[in-house]
């Protein structure tokens, strides 16, 4: 076996210069099914594509031929969690903590200087569809055997099930109750596995996508800690072994192996010293006996864990020992798995920003057997699969091409090349509407196919008098979607054993001027689909679905509503709205001058503003985030009404007038608040529902933020008012910020911002931000600059997610702003003492700003700290807060000690922070006799 981590292998942060490179931490990896590159995913909101021989060939390495960076892809706005290439090596989707999937194409064209860096894409991989329908990060992908369908999860505890054909969403399974971190599919085709943090996985026929099994038993005592929990089913599909299952209550991590069709657990994989992370089988099936013929009983596999202690494991399901451990190979956690399809190489991620490859020769993995016995032993099963949708291909599959074209990726046809196809053979005819089918259960509104198959919706295009709005922001990726603005929707239903071909309907000709200049991928037949319209690009064209007419009676089937379908002027009219009828409008956005409006504003405020007051505008707007929605004002330069709307793209929802002009205005995912230069504040629902009195503070608005359910306001005065939108009360008085500006000589608010929980955040130019605490009715430090001088945990330069990671986005604002300070000589203890003040610090900042995730995390490594130093009257006291009074009990009278903190059980927590105690030098004794009290206390609590 060899060994190697390729240094160049790495995701930059590109804040650094290239003597000074920092590592971003690397959240997946996969091994292209031709074995000829992989690709990652990272913090950077990046991924990007290596080639394989470098790695392996030190030659190759050194004449840098091929080129060691292949392609680098950046359409993702936040952290890339999870990539995975198609089987067939055609597409590769990648899921992200933006909420989407994206699903990417080989582009021919698309080399060159990648924009805003120095690289360059030796080859080009174009985004071909977004797949929207999160609500949360994307942890997990998954296609399923010959690229039928495509599995995603998050933490919205949602699986999606996508067709991997036409790339429309078929189904939502909401039945997890927790994040759901893992997805993985049977390789026969019947099943599919998701595991959660609801502590099971869930087994999912894909007959029906109804629940065949739950196993919770193995993970009843996991701790939720991990940042995923992959899964993997083995290639003769029949175990699954689960990663973050446990023994012993807890105390023993293990990985857990569930037989298929018992859906028992009664074998564990165990050595790991901390959480296994993620499961990757090997794709090939061993023989235990070469010479012996295939059978159950002579089949056994290999698989590869991955744990959050640092080591990687391999075992062979014959062995009950493992075959290979590789202790402490990276600084940090395992967070991804990938076998090449030879079965040789096995590639792993650790978040701390490097690669590790294992190079394996075919004698070391005894009885390797080709993928043509494994297809020969899966069809002992006799599960038929669904039929392909008609014109859809998704060319010949790399295990199944010779060796020699197994080595390079075939391109796909070019647009031009796609188009002209199109335009040599017969435009097909227009075809007769199908009858009406019944809805489906699938949540989506997908259409019924017969007797279960597959089924695409027959089409009708018809010329319309109605504008079509051009897309501005990727408009030229299309997005899969469901909702009534889809220009196509194509559905299927899961499919069954015996059920009838799908069928491809026709369409009219379109017209050239209307086509789209992209082209879809997987290029359909000529005679049943313009390009376009399967992948529902731009066309100003009515595409009514006929399943979705569920008012036809069943005696009127196969009979189209005239009055319905062809023309517009019959069709139901939308519901009436205060303004709706009228077309959004665009306003030049100017400074007012007009004495007239200035003057309107009292000389009372005069000379007596903490903060200066935004200029008087013709126009302003905020956005709802995650969706289109926009909340708009407009202020008259004369003698003109002041105007809010609330618009959907170009359509205007509603309206409103207002007594004076506006200075500000928010709008949050459930409410839109505007104020006006008299000093009054006014909040609507998103239907234009006044939701409260209108608010008099007695000064202009200065600043002012909405998160959820709270709004904050931080008047000219200095006066700041945190309200719950939602029940109408303040979070606390009205306090005033002059303390916070009278902290240093020329101190000046930079932002004010609110969290969901109604905790303020006021970043100051001082380099400190400010929190308002409602138990001690002070003004606390959330953050300040001065960590930065010797602290090793300050993320000054990190790109985070702001609305997740609220502590680490509040770093690096400050480091944005920050001048680096001259090198010192330091005292001896200098950074040690920082770093740890600077974690307690933050713990104190997660809580007040009710971040689970960061409070966590900061507690584990200020544990991680103190286990390293050895300062065992700080992690005693530390287990003391955390354990709390020996004898306490749920609804007790003592309420000294609240057994929660940021959302979390101390006790919960104080268990990770033990195991990482007991294996420190100098605290294991301690945590071990702490450990038999937190069992002796549960052990308690359940009686």
């Amino acid at each position: 076996m060899k060994f190697t981590k390729p240094a160049w292998v790495m995701h930059k942060d590109s804040s650094k210069t290239d003597h000074d490179t920092k590592r971003l931490s690397i959240f997946s990896v996969h091994v292209h099914p031709d074995g000829s590159r992989i690709a990652t995913g990272g913090l950077d909101a990046k991924i990007r594509i290596w080639s394989t021989k470098p790695i392996l060939n030190h030659a190759s390495e050194m004449s840098n031929r091929p080129p060691k960076s292949l392609c680098t892809l950046s359409m993702h706005t936040g952290p890339v969690l999870t990539i995975r290439w198609a089987h067939s090596g055609r597409w590769l989707a990648s899921g992200s903590d933006d909420e989407i999937v994206m699903i990417w194409d080989l582009d021919p064209s698309g080399r060159g200087k990648v924009f805003g860096s120095n690289e360059v894409n030796v080859e080009g991989w174009k985004p071909m569809k977004r797949l929207p329908g999160h609500e949360s990060d994307v942890t997990d992908l998954a296609w399923a055997p010959e690229d039928r369908y495509l599995a995603s999860v998050g933490l919205d505890s949602v699986v999606l099930v996508w067709c991997g054909y036409t790339l429309e969403r078929l189904r939502k399974l909401d039945q997890h109750q927790g994040f759901v971190k893992g997805v993985c599919w049977d390789p026969v085709g019947e099943f599919m596995a998701t595991q959660s943090d609801d502590k099971s996985v869930k087994i999912w026929r894909t007959t029906d996508w109804q629940l065949e099994a739950e196993i919770r038993k193995p993970f009843e005592d996991s701790p939720g800690s991990t940042f995923f929990r992959r899964l993997s089913w083995s290639p003769d599909g029949a175990h699954i072994t689960a990663s973050n299952a446990t023994n012993n209550k807890g105390f023993v991590f293990i990985a857990a192996v569930i037989t298929r069709g018992t859906w028992t657990s009664e074998i564990s994989l165990v050595g790991h010293e901390n959480t296994v992370e993620v499961a990757a089988y090997n794709p090939h099936i061993f023989l235990r006996n070469p010479a012996s013929l295939i059978a159950t009983s002579n089949i056994c596999s290999v698989v590869a864990l991955g744990a959050d202690d640092r080591s990687i494991s391999i075992w062979q399901t014959k062995s009950a020992r493992p075959l290979i451990v590789a202790r402490e190979v990276f600084e940090r956690q395992i967070m991804d798995l990938s076998w090449s399809w030879d079965g040789l190489t096995l590639y792993a991620a650790s978040s701390d920003g490097t690669i590790a490859v294992f190079h394996f020769d075919p004698e070391e993995l005894e009885g390797i057997a080709p993928h043509s016995a494994q297809e020969q032993y899966l069809h002992k099963f006799g599960f038929v699969p669904p039929p392909i949708p008609e014109g859809f291909s998704h060319g010949t599959f790399t295990h199944s091409t010779t060796a020699a074209s197994a080595s390079r990726i075939t391109p796909p046809p070019s647009p031009d090349r796609a188009q002209s196809q199109s335009q040599s053979q017969p435009q097909p005819q227009p075809q007769p509407q199908p009858q009406p089918q019944p809805q489906s259960q699938s949540g989506f509104g997908a259409s019924n196919g017969i007797n279960g198959a597959e089924h695409i919706n027959k089409l009708v295009a018809k010329k319309s008098n109605k504008k079509r709005v051009q897309p501005v922001l990727m408009s030229s990726v299309p997005s899969a979607s469901t909702s009534r603005s889809a220009l196509v929707s194509t559905s299927a239903l899961p499919p069954s054993a015996s059920g009838l071909g799908a069928r491809a309907f026709q369409v009219p000709e379109i017209p050239r001027s209307r086509q789209a200049s992209h082209s879809a991928s997987p290029v359909p037949s000529p005679q049943t689909y313009d390009a376009d319209i399967e992948m529902g690009g731009p066309m100003d064209m009515d595409v009514p679905i006929d399943a979705l007419d569920t008012s036809m009676s069943s005696a009127s089937k196969g009979k189209r509503k005239a009055s319905v379908l062809d023309t517009l002027e019959d069709r139901p009219s939308k519901p009436r709205t205060l303004g709706g009828d009228r077309p959004r409008e665009t306003v030049a956005v100017r400074e007012i001058t007009s004495t007239s409006l200035v003057s309107t504003r009292p000389h009372l405020f005069e000379g007596a503003d903490l903060l200066p007051v935004p200029p008087l505008l013709t126009f302003v707007s905020a956005n709802v985030e995650g969706s289109d929605f926009v909340f708009e004002a407009r202020n008259s330069e004369g003698d003109g009404a002041t105007e809010v709307t609330f618009a959907d793209g170009k359509q205007t929802l509603w309206l409103d007038y207002l007594p004076s002009p506006v200075l500000a205005l928010t709008a949050s995912t459930t409410f839109c608040a505007v104020a006006t230069q008299d000093g009054s504040v006014n909040v609507y629902s998103h239907t234009g529902r006044r939701l409260m009195a209108t608010l008099s503070f007695g000064s202009p608005c200065a600043m002012m933020h909405g998160c959820k359910l709270a709004l904050m306001i931080l008047t000219a005065s200095g006066q700041l008012s945190s309200i719950n939108v939602k029940n109408v009360t303040s979070f606390f008085p009205p306090t005033s910020v002059a303390p916070l500006l009278s902290s240093s000589p020329n101190c000046t608010i930079l932002s004010a911002t609110v969290r969901h929980n109604g905790a303020p955040m006021i970043h100051c130019s001082s380099g400190i931000v400010y929190t308002y605490d409602v138990q001690l009715f002070s003004w606390t430090k959330l953050s300040e600059r001065w960590w930065a001088e010797g602290s090793d945990v300050w993320q000054g330069r990190q790109r985070v997610n702001k609305d997740k990671d609220v502590v680490a986005s509040i770093e690096g604002a400050i480091g944005s702003t920050s001048i680096p300070a001259p090198h010192k000589e330091r005292p001896t203890w200098w950074n040690t003492a920082l770093t740890l003040g600077h974690l307690e610090s933050k713990l104190h900042a997660a809580k007040a700003l009710d971040s689970a995730p960061e409070y966590k995390q900061a507690l584990l490594i200020y544990a991680r700290k103190l286990a390293d130093e050895g300062f065992r009257a700080k992690a005693e006291e530390l287990i003391k807060e955390l354990f709390g009074p020996i004898f306490w009990r749920p609804g007790g009278r003592d309420d000294s000690w609240t057994p929660v903190v940021a959302g979390m059980a101390k006790r919960d927590l104080l268990r990770e922070v033990l195991s990482v105690f007991v294996r420190s030098k100098t605290l294991t004794k301690l945590a071990l006799d702490w450990q038999d009290t937190l069992k002796k206390a549960s052990s308690d609590d359940q009686l």
